[in-house]
């Protein structure tokens, strides 16, 4: 995985040119006033600030669809780019307003980086550190802050400080980031299967995971071009297929085979009701539309459909590899018999060539010379499982292989999922055929030990075997068309991705119901950030720190006002990195919901005592020691979480089609939130005091307390296309539900 790792650290280089300027800004503001007389004009010291904001709003509002049209990758590089500009025109600025102009360009820069960054790290990342990746650009944006602020206070020790080349040095950095994003960083595999470029994306995923075949998240990346619109919910239970024969059970029309990667190895999955904990939940939802027979009548039905996933992880990352099916992640690759295999692989070629005619060109993976997904030729009572081949695919008898002792599948996509495919055909009552090509995202629930009873639709199946409970998601493939089907029968991966793809963003995808719900939660989760107090407690930690002794003691070793109080933020700005560092570790262990709900109530208590610090008459030291703890842990439990999660959450929850439009607006309540903080805290101080503020930001931090519980899901080890399924799924549920 160190191809994914390094490309994150490039990429969330961005994050820390944004912290840099943040700090550069708030240092070199001090000596702007100065030179530009601006202490009687508030209104221009304002805006000096506030362009950066300003630009990164405006550009907010266009970036995502444009970053969905043109790709990711454009985009970093036109940050890279704006950040250089800015730096140099801030060398130059010979007046206030040029100044002004080069800190609206600044923020354009900052705009870009802030909304694609944790899309590009999401799109490219593994599943199982995704969110560790995805908190560089916190630890980055902290990291860069810090060494602005060192940076600035040596020069602040100079006789005549610069305050020029304070700025003008953003424009270092920002060249290296141009040379990386230009050089090292490559597009993003799903923006290029988005757009039918699929040699492109094979290679990238290759590069990023460092290894041959990628068969399996390749297939899911096609399959991540669809929004979900008809997925459904399944059970199975699936034992080997032997032992189900020799209990004579009668013959289930509803079976279906599961080939394994050694010949004759094969297991039979059954559906039944109720059996696996997603199954249930979904049954739960559809009921009562909530969970109010559990005790919890508020909390949202996709977040019950994401809980019910992970109370089942810790048993199966324990049981799965010691069982009877070592190899379960490729039961899908394999054909039962060599003799099959050939006379599949046969049979595929003849497809592949009708295929490939019909979109010309020489290029063979691009134009999938053979079908991305085939039919196999064993048939099981009328249904038949589908496996991965081709050239983008991988060959068949390659899909699976051993390392160290542990199976590992092309096939495996990530958090215990696995992608397969299904073709169901059957005779209808008036003759005429019907059924269609299906595809599954199971995902495998535990293991009934021997001496189980499970009901199953053919019967009861007897105590002394051992079987897997598995739930799916069920939907159309992206690339299967009935339309297509009609005009030429060429298989069940009737359309190249070329086909299929959206000429430009589709935006009749926003108002499917699960983007909606995902938008919601999006959008709730960035507003509750910016209200939670970040900001309040950023602009009141130097007056603490001041109180507690630390501006007595750094004047009394010969630092000015202006050294003493860019020190002093400094060392606030180290004591966020440690912090950081644990949130990296937890993201992906612990969960991004965990997080939020262990960290939240931290915060309400600090503002809190914050609150109590200003109203009562403590004493001077009790109030400076209190007042710096309160501070100190509000900003390390907020990195922890609030900080950090919300981006994270917004990568991950949209559509591919969709994911930058919807990213950007997240983004635009982020930045709209962000001025209306900076900007209404001096008229609140004035009106309502310390106390009165602080304590608004206690009550947002209950809110937000609340609307996590009931509202945000937890995403942590599953693929970006599973999470959007589920948010499809349960709000589909969810409506129903209340309809009924």
């Amino acid at each position: 995985m160190g191809g994914a790792v390094l490309v994150a650290i490039a990429a969330s280089i961005g994050n820390l040119l944004q912290g840099w300027d943040n700090a550069t800004i708030a240092g070199a503001v001090l000596y702007i006033k100065k030179e530009f007389n601006l202490q009687s004009e508030p209104l221009i010291e304002g805006l000096i600030v506030a362009m950066s904001l300003i630009g990164a709003t405006v550009i907010t509002t266009f970036s995502g669809a444009v970053a969905d049209s043109v790709g990711r990758r454009p985009m970093l590089i036109a940050s890279a780019i704006l950040y250089f500009v800015s730096g140099l025109v801030m060398l130059w600025a010979p007046n206030v307003y040029v100044l002004l102009l080069a800190r609206l360009i600044d923020g354009f820069g900052i705009g870009l980086a802030v909304t694609l960054v944790p899309l590009y790290i999401s799109e490219t990342a593994p599943t199982d550190i995704r969110g560790l990746l995805n908190t560089l650009p916190q630890f980055s944006g902290s990291g860069g802050m810090f060494l602005s602020y060192c940076m600035v206070f040596g020069m602040s020790l100079m006789p005549t400080p610069d305050w020029r080349l304070m700025l003008g040095v953003l424009s270092i950095p920002s060249l290296i980031y141009f040379g990386l994003t230009i050089f090292y960083l490559p597009e993003s595999p799903r923006w290029l299967v988005s757009k039918g470029r699929m040699a492109e994306a094979k290679r990238v995923l290759q590069r990023l995971r460092g290894r041959e075949d990628v068969s399996g998240e390749m297939a899911l990346l096609v399959e991540g071009l669809g929004v979900g619109k008809d997925t459904r919910i399944e059970e199975y239970i699936i034992g080997p297929d032997d032992e189900l024969a020799d209990e004579g059970l009668a013959p289930d029309p509803e079976k279906i085979k599961l080939y394994g990667p050694e010949e004759g190895l094969s297991w039979v999955a059954r559906p039944v009701r109720g059996q696996s904990a997603l199954g249930s939940a979904l049954g739960l939802i559809s009921r009562h539309g909530s969970m109010a027979s559990q005790g919890k009548p508020l909390v949202d039905p996709v977040v019950t459909l994401f809980g019910s996933v992970h109370e089942k992880m810790p048993e199966i990352m324990g049981s799965m590899r010691s069982t009877l099916f070592p190899n379960f992640g490729s039961m899908f690759s394999v054909a039962e018999q060599q003799q099959v295999k050939a006379d599949w692989d046969a049979e595929s070629q003849r497809e592949g060539d009708d295929y490939a005619s019909d979109h010309g060109g020489d290029d063979i993976e691009d134009n999938l010379q053979s079908p991305l997904i085939s039919r196999q030729a064993t048939s099981v009572e009328g249904k038949e499982i589908a496996a991965p081949h081709g050239s983008i695919m991988g060959a068949v008898g390659r899909s699976s292989s051993l390392q160290g002792g542990e199976a590992v599948s092309s096939m495996g996509i990530g958090g215990g999922w696995q992608l397969a495919w299904k073709w169901t055909e059957r005779e209808g009552e008036d003759g005429e055929k019907e059924g269609g090509f299906q595809r599954i995202y199971l995902h495998e629930e535990g293991v009934q030990g021997r001496g189980s009873i499970l009901s199953l639709p053919g019967g009861d199946v007897p105590p002394g075997g051992e079987f897997v409970q598995a739930a799916a998601l069920v939907s159309q493939p992206a690339l299967y068309s009935k339309e297509l089907l009609e005009q030429r029968a060429a298989g069940p991966a009737m359309m190249h991705p070329s086909e299929a793809v959206a000429k430009g963003p589709r935006w009749a995808d926003l108002f499917e119901p699960g983007v909606k719900h995902a938008l919601f939660v999006g959008i709730g989760i960035q507003i509750l950030q910016q209200f939670a107090g970040i900001n309040g407690v950023l602009y009141y930690t130097p007056q603490i720190l001041e109180q507690a002794g630390v501006g007595v003691l750094l004047s009394n070793i010969g630092l000015s006002a202006s050294s003493a109080s860019i020190l002093i933020s400094a060392l606030t700005t180290l004591l966020m990195l440690p912090s950081i560092g644990i949130a990296m570790r937890l993201m992906d262990m612990s969960g991004r919901r965990f997080l939020l709900l262990a960290t939240i109530p931290i915060l309400i208590v600090a503002l809190a005592i914050l609150v109590v610090v200003n109203i009562v008459d403590v004493g001077t030291m009790v109030h400076a020691a209190l007042s710096t703890i309160s501070v100190i842990v509000y900003f390390c439990f907020f990195v922890m979480g609030f900080g950090p999660i919300p981006n994270i959450l917004c990568a991950e929850i949209f559509p591919t089609t969709v994911r930058g439009i919807c990213i950007a607006i997240c983004a635009l309540t982020f930045w709209i939130g962000d001025i209306i903080v900076t900007y209404t805290l001096p008229v609140m101080l004035n009106a309502i005091g310390l106390a009165g503020v602080f304590g608004i930001y206690a009550v947002v931090c209950i809110l937000a307390l609340v609307f996590v519980f009931i509202k945000v899901p937890e995403t942590k080890g599953m693929p970006l296309e599973v999470i959007t399924e589920f948010f499809s799924v349960g709000a589909k549920q969810a409506k129903e539900a209340r309809e009924d």
